[in-house]
């Protein structure tokens, strides 16, 4: 029996990350800004309620995925320059740490800050843990600094993604598309 490698992600891995994305670009678009009382202002309610729970969101995906990703089948990855395929693998563990890293330092900077969690549907989680409002504002500020790094390091994951793909011809791009997409893998008939 010949040896069948993989040239996609399964449909599950690719749910993950394609859902992630999608949630992280939308929290980062309504993601409120500014001081704290821009921040928690009567006006920025909604957009703040729908940027926390996306971010609680984001949260729970990545949990998951890392998961699903303990026991998911993976495509080998393509034949690389060495430098090639340490600065992939780098980036990649970069973005799940900084997946992790968004909602945690939110949580912990809006607790600090002493301001509870302000879900859709008005649903609240108050702090957790006690009030150091300096600490939270260092914290929240980081956070901010957090997501301008996800989306730069995002869109350069996404710019290599299309330079393995036009470039490179190596398929990678289209591994972690879905078969119904007419993008072809360069090792599918």
């Amino acid at each position: 029996m010949a040896h069948r490698t993989l040239t996609r992600y399964g449909s599950v891995a690719q749910f993950f990350h394609w859902a992630t994305a999608i949630l992280v670009l939308i929290a980062f678009l309504y993601g409120p800004g500014g001081s704290e009382e821009r921040i928690y202002s009567a006006a920025r309610d909604g957009g703040r309620q729908l940027h926390e729970t996306l971010g609680l969101c984001v949260l729970a995906l990545v949990i998951v995925r890392v998961l699903w990703r303990l026991v998911d089948k993976r495509p080998d990855p393509p034949e690389v320059s060495r430098w090639m395929g340490l600065a992939a693998k780098t980036l990649q563990w970069v973005l799940y740490l900084l997946l992790f890293a968004l909602p945690v330092s939110a949580i912990t900077g809006t607790w600090l800050e002493g301001h509870s969690l302000t879900l859709l549907g008005g649903v609240q989680v108050a702090p957790l843990i006690g009030q150091s409002h300096d600490l939270g504002e260092t914290i929240s500020e980081l956070h901010g600094w957090l997501g301008d790094t996800v989306m730069w390091l995002a869109g350069l994951h996404a710019l290599a993604a299309i330079f393995h793909h036009f470039v490179l011809k190596d398929g990678v791009l289209a591994s972690m598309l879905p078969r119904w997409l007419p993008l072809n893998h360069p090792d599918e008939k």
